[in-house]
């Protein structure tokens, strides 16, 4: 079978494994004609009038759209034209509307990167601002969980807000889309690191969402900040939109969580020894602070003891420097948990996350990454498939994939295993 690694793809020989699982999402087929199925969600969405007439009712002078960034692969091409159709039908100009790209923490965009994920007539068109978690903040108070609430000013003064994305399964939110738009996408630093230290005591812990602080949190600032109008989208592997919900911030999102759940959660009957993972490719192993997703859904389906096989090119390196710092300062994992449990820092909490994963399980790594920096993570570094194959049999015994339970997950980062019995 073939496996997806960065923008290319690699031959995994499955012929000598005996007790074989693969793991897939249980996908939907991608709508045929996108277009129309943006455009039928903004015009009758849920829980709120249509967006047009919405515009029309309130006249806003300032319009923000929060969009994602480079790190989520999110089908702009279609999303947007019907959008901004829609604003315009409305009689709204275009330098009444700035678009904010949510990125987090992460790095602002150049030029060339709006114009490959929004195209080039939209980028000249339109004014985009990446948001900076570390300047033109307001302080909009406490949240639920005592956190302070420090968000974009762009967005927090706009007349009227609208948030784009994509729902997908989340190592510690549960899902993306809808609220994280605006805590994590826009908010401050402060913010962002107080919400995701909320983690260490939810890891392990399958909370609904009703009960999870962090979700709690997001949904608190994203209402805080008044978002008017969400559109969100539900894609399966091959970036195709199979389902598009639009209107009110809470219960359009949850519909789109609901459709996701149904693809991306995925059973299977017990734990496995060998798992074998694909991140998925570009842009989902652009980097490790990306692919990591992938591991910690892997590491759901391993057994203590057992072995991750990880396909992740990480052609732009690990992605993060507090990250990369942490997993070099640390002389065992154990170093880091101890650290993340006495400060919480963004960043740390990546490493957290890998330290979790390799305490008690090997993890053999396929990847751009050389071989300090593979070790670096507590990760054995194979230059090949087959590589880490003959590694396991040769640590576990020749005959090991016929004993062995296996799982494969050629999409890593959307499938998230349920094990049945312990």
């Amino acid at each position: 079978m073939e496996l997806k690694y960065g923008k290319r793809k690699v031959n995994l020989d499955i012929n000598g494994f005996k007790s074989l699982k693969i793991l897939l999402p249980d996908e939907k087929e991608g709508l045929e004609e996108p277009f129309k199925g943006v455009e039928a969600s903004l015009q009758s969405p849920i829980g709120t009038p249509p967006l047009r007439k919405m515009l029309e009712n309130k006249k806003p002078e300032k319009i923000v759209i929060v969009v994602n960034d480079i790190t989520r692969p999110t089908p702009y091409e279609y999303i947007l034209p019907p959008l901004l159709d829609q604003l315009h039908n409305a009689g709204v100009k275009k330098e009444q509307i700035t678009f904010i790209i949510a990125t987090g923490i992460h790095e602002p965009h150049t030029e060339e990167q709006n114009v490959q994920i929004f195209g080039r007539d939209i980028v000249n068109d339109y004014r985009f601002i990446s948001h900076d978690p570390d300047d033109n903040l307001v302080d909009l108070g406490t949240l639920p969980s005592g956190n302070s609430l420090l968000v974009n000013k762009n967005v927090a003064e706009a007349d009227f807000v609208i948030t784009t994305g994509l729902i997908t399964p989340h190592y510690f939110a549960t899902y993306s889309g809808g609220r994280k738009s605006i805590l994590p996408g826009v908010c401050g630093r402060k913010t962002i690191q107080e919400n995701h230290s909320l983690m260490v005591d939810l890891f392990d812990r399958d909370l609904p969402l009703a009960d999870n602080p962090i979700n709690l949190d997001m949904i608190d600032a994203a209402r805080r900040v008044n978002v008017n109008f969400i559109l969100n989208v539900v894609t399966n592997s091959r970036k195709e939109i199979v389902e598009v919900v639009a209107g009110e911030l809470v219960k359009a999102w949850q519909q789109g969580v609901e459709i996701s759940a149904g693809m991306y959660r995925v059973p299977v009957e017990r734990k496995s020894d060998v798992t074998i993972v694909s991140a998925g490719g570009f842009p989902k192993d652009i980097n490790m602070y990306q692919a990591q997703k992938a591991l910690d859904n892997a590491n759901k389906v391993t057994r203590d003891g057992g072995v991750i096989l990880f396909l992740a090119e990480c052609s732009m390196g690990l992605g993060e420097p507090t990250f990369a710092e942490w997993m070099e300062e640390a002389g065992e994992p154990r170093d880091i948990i101890d650290r993340i449990t006495e400060e919480f820092v963004l960043g740390g909490h990546k490493a957290f996350a890998i330290a979790r994963v390799v305490e008690d399980k090997e993890v053999i790594l396929i990847s751009d990454l050389d071989q300090k920096t593979t070790e670096s993570l507590f990760f054995k570094k194979a230059d090949s498939l087959e590589e880490g194959l003959k590694y396991i049999a040769a640590k576990k015994g020749q005959d090991c994939f016929e004993d062995c339970f296996t799982v494969i997950m050629p999409e890593g980062a959307l499938t998230v295993p349920l094990v049945q019995h312990h």
